[in-house]
């Protein structure tokens, strides 16, 4: 059978039309809803090479031709120390999709490599630190990154099972160690089986795990293998959803329908707050 090679061209069709519903019309209500972009901002799409990121880019690419606002954009890709094949795995796709990407280096893989305990998680926090000096250095006012609806709910059931606590990622936060600087999240109400769906419709593979300790699954499979906390919590919510096909759903708008009169506790900017401190006062 006769390879079809798909164009950057036939890739932002279907973002136009095939996915137009599922894909573009959540990233530009999330962008209006969470008002996520402003007159003059300059934008650093940060992408790590998956999915993901890579569909955020070609979003934000769509979006500007709407001119709706008048925002610039600036597509970062930080390698941390990608192998070459990774390295050139990113850069292909990049070229493939029209994404005009900038690269710089870093050596966090290596920092972080004999960490033991959460090397994930400083692994996280250094990337995050390095994309915002980055952008900063590049005008940029926000860095956009490519987490979706999946991520959202999973982190707030993670939360509570494993945290203790009821949280959630938020649609976008102001940086607390780089002044003026925004972090955006116009990916927020996309499901994970969507980006799925339209990078295999177009023939896509991606990244699906650079890291140093796993890059053996450095290809597009969906499975690698790895055992991990937030694994465990997609599968709860995939076995919940069999009896229940509105949990998904609800575990997103728990997060927007707390009711401060009906918790033990809460926290406001590190200050912790008691159901007892007004009680007394509320019915006299």
């Amino acid at each position: 059978m006769e390879t079809v090679e798909i164009t950057a061209k036939d890739i932002e069709k279907s973002i136009r039309k095939k996915f137009h519903k599922d894909i573009f019309s959540k990233f530009a209500k999330a962008v209006k809803e969470y008002e996520l972009i402003q007159e003059g901002d300059k934008i650093a799409v940060c992408i790590s090479g998956g999915k993901d990121s890579m569909l955020m880019a070609k979003l934000f690419q769509e979006l500007q031709r709407h001119r709706k606002a008048n925002f610039s954009l600036e597509f970062l890709v930080m390698d941390p120390g990608y192998s070459p094949v990774n390295r050139e795995m990113i850069e292909s796709n990049a070229k493939k999709l029209d994404i005009p990407i900038t690269i710089f280096e870093s050596d966090i893989f290596d920092t972080v490599y004999d960490i033991e305990k959460s090397p994930c998680y400083l692994c996280a926090r250094m990337r995050r630190g390095f994309l915002y000096s980055n952008a900063q250095k590049l005008g940029c006012n926000k860095i956009a990154l490519g987490h979706h609806y999946d991520d959202v709910i999973e982190t707030i059931l993670m939360g509570m099972l494993y945290g203790a606590q009821v949280q959630t990622m938020m649609p976008k936060l102001h940086s607390t160690n780089f002044e003026g600087m925004e972090l955006i999240r116009p990916m927020y109400l996309i499901r994970e089986a969507d980006i799925k769906h339209w990078r295999d419709y177009n023939h896509l593979e991606f990244l699906q795990c650079a890291c140093r300790f796993t890059e053996v699954c450095a290809t597009s499979s969906d499975e690698n293998g790895m055992t991990s906390k937030r694994m465990e919590i997609k599968n709860l919510i995939a076995k919940m959803k069999e009896t229940n096909p509105f949990v998904e759903s609800n575990i997103f708008r728990s997060v927007e329908n707390v009711s401060l009169n009906t918790v033990l506790a809460y926290k406001k900017d590190g200050i912790k707050h008691s159901f007892l401190d007004e009680y007394e006062t509320q019915h006299n």
